[in-house]
């Protein structure tokens, strides 16, 4: 008699785009997982043209549990993770890129935080590629303009209100809360969805011993190999950063919230003109602070139809979300890195 094999507890989505340097630590980390035999690996490629997907099919030679799904074009992260999680059999899904690896015993914490706490999503602790140095843990709340605020050390508040770089989540809630949102394109997706999570009643735990590595920056700032040795960014990012993060308010927010959106106008303005006076380029100005102004414009009719999606599962409002408001300043971790390595520079 046949008998169908268990469904997967995770499934792995790596999405990839020319990475294929980190290829092999990613996917050896994932080998090496203490549950290896209860995940899913599912590497979705957006059309890499340096022979990621060869990388990636050579290395899981012979898994069982392994997939490469070629999504035929540059999707984007959301566009590209969507294709992934469509093929996923998981009960829980970890959305990631390639330029992470994951300490053993990694994903069965995960998982064990969101079974005992019956949570949506939880959030690992994440660290430099190279040491143990902590780059992201949890997050305090949201500032004055939306921003994410980054737990301080031993702090009591921490609540993970936002996902940050990666997320782990609860297939089904997932798919209910609609998925990631393939207009964002890059940057700002997982903070997206974790404002839903929020808004839809769910929950986000902590797992402090699902320990995580990661380069981060890899493809706007690959100077240093495995550690970051500049600041580097580009017009592109700042143009989908700022642009991203706007639409996040604006789907999320009912009424004294969208204060945050005035907010980071003001914000965009300020950054504009501090790129327009330290690099003399009124190019920054515009793809800083103007054009994600104007997309939001354009994208007007799309916002629409994320609120009334939004209000159908709405279970907190704006009231309830202000519990996560901090004093503390969102992009202080970018002032830190002027401190230590100078003014960005523009790729």
């Amino acid at each position: 008699m046949n008998v169908n094999p268990p469904a997967p507890v995770v499934s792995v989505i790596i999405l990839n785009w020319n990475a294929a340097r980190w290829i092999p630590r990613c996917l050896e980390s994932l080998r090496q997982q203490t549950i290896f035999s209860q995940v899913e690996i599912i590497f979705a490629d957006n059309a890499s043209s340096d022979g990621s997907e060869k990388v990636a099919r050579d290395c899981m030679t012979g898994w069982v549990n392994g997939a490469v799904i070629q999504n035929g074009g540059n999707l984007g992260f959301g566009g590209g993770c969507n294709r992934g999680a469509a093929a996923a059999g998981g009960r829980y899904l970890f959305f990631v890129n390639p330029d992470i690896w994951l300490e053993p015993a990694c994903l069965e914490e995960l998982v064990a935080a969101g079974d005992q706490n019956e949570a949506t999503a939880v959030a690992s602790l994440i660290m430099d590629y190279a040491d143990d140095t902590m780059q992201w843990w949890l997050d305090d709340g949201f500032d004055i303009f939306g921003l994410g605020v980054i737990a301080r050390p031993g702090s009591r508040r921490a609540t993970s209100f936002s996902s940050s770089t990666f997320a782990f989540i609860r297939a089904d809630a997932f798919r209910k809360l609609g998925g990631f949102d393939e207009e964002f394109f890059m940057y700002g997706e997982e903070a997206d969805l974790a404002w839903r999570i929020w808004i839809s009643g769910g929950k986000v735990a902590a797992a402090p011993k699902a320990r995580l590595h990661h380069r981060g920056e890899a493809s706007v700032n690959p100077q240093g190999g495995e550690q970051i040795t500049e600041f580097r960014t580009s017009e592109r990012k700042r143009f989908y950063a700022n642009r991203n993060h706007m639409l996040v308010l604006l789907k999320h927010s009912q009424h004294i919230l969208l204060l945050t959106a005035v907010a980071f106008t003001g914000l965009l303005l300020l950054e504009g003109f501090f790129w327009l006076l330290i690099k003399r380029r009124w190019s920054l100005l515009r793809t800083t602070s103007l054009e994600p102004l104007i997309d939001c414009w354009r994208l007007r009719g799309h916002v629409r139809a994320k609120r009334r999606q939004v209000r159908d599962f709405r279970r907190h409002g704006d009231w309830w979300m202000l519990r996560f408001f901090c004093w503390r300043f969102g992009r202080w971790p970018d002032f830190k890195k002027v401190f230590k390595f100078g003014l960005p520079k523009i790729g």
